[in-house]
C-alpha cells in the first residue's frame, strides 16, 4: 500500500514520499491563487473553491486567507457554509462540514496526528483521522477541532474551545477541553429575540 493510499486508513505512513509531495504542491499552488483573489472577484473565488475542494455546495463563502495542507482536496462542505478569516484545514484526510454551518475567524480543523514515539516522529510518520461537523453548527472564534472528532447537528462550540472528543447534536459546548454546558432549548429562538431584538 502506498503512502497516498494509507492517508485515509488511520495507519501510520511516512510523509517522505515524492508522489505525495508533488500532488500536494499542485494543490497548494491552486490555494495560493484563491488567496490572491480580490474581494470583488466573487465568481473567480467560487470557481476556484469548486476546483480545490472534494465537494462544495451552493452558496458557500470562505473569506481568504484560507490555509489547508492539501488545499481542500479532502474537504466536503454542504450548502450555505460560511467560514471567516484564517480557517485552517489540516485536510490530510477527509473533513465533512454540514449545510448552514458557520465558522468564525481563526478556527483550526485538524485530521493529522503524529505518533508519540520519538523514533517514528524523527522518520516523519503520521496518521490521519477524519473530522465530521454536522448541519447548522456554529464554531466560535479560535476553536480547535482535533482528529477523529464528530460534532453533531445544531451544536454551538464556544470561542477558544479545544474539541478533543465528540460533541452531540443540539447542545452548547465550550472550554479546554471542550465540554457540554447545556442542551439547546426549544425556546431558544424566543430567548434570542427577547435578548437581542430582531
Amino acid at each position: 500500500m502506498t503512502a497516498m493510499e494509507k492517508m485515509h486508513t488511520g495507519k501510520l505512513y511516512s510523509c517522505n514520499d515524492e508522489e505525495m509531495a508533488k500532488n500536494q504542491l499542485a494543490c497548494l499552488d491552486r490555494l495560493y491563487d484563491f488567496n490572491a483573489t480580490r474581494p470583488t472577484e466573487g465568481e473567480k473565488r467560487e470557481q476556484l473553491l469548486k476546483e480545490l475542494f472534494c465537494e462544495i455546495g451552493e452558496n458557500c463563502y470562505i473569506e481568504p486567507p484560507l490555509h489547508a495542507n492539501w488545499g481542500g482536496k479532502h474537504v466536503h462542505f454542504g450548502k450555505n457554509v460560511y467560514a471567516n478569516f484564517n480557517l485552517t484545514l489540516v485536510d490530510d484526510t477527509h473533513i465533512y462540514v454540514g449545510d448552514y454551518t458557520m465558522i468564525a475567524p481563526n478556527v483550526i480543523i485538524a485530521t493529522a496526528a503524529h505518533p508519540v514515539s520519538p523514533q517514528l516522529r524523527e522518520d516523519v510518520y503520521q496518521y490521519n483521522l477524519p473530522v465530521r461537523i454536522g448541519k447548522n453548527c456554529w464554531l466560535g472564534a479560535g476553536c480547535i477541532v482535533l482528529p477523529g472528532v464528530t460534532i453533531g447537528d445544531n451544536a454551538v462550540i464556544g470561542a477558544g474551545s479545544v474539541v478533543t472528543k465528540d460533541i452531540p447534536s443540539n447542545c452548547v459546548a465550550y472550554g479546554n477541553p471542550c465540554r457540554i454546558r447545556r442542551k439547546i432549548s426549544p425556546d431558544e429562538k424566543a430567548i434570542d429575540i427577547a435578548k437581542h431584538g430582531i
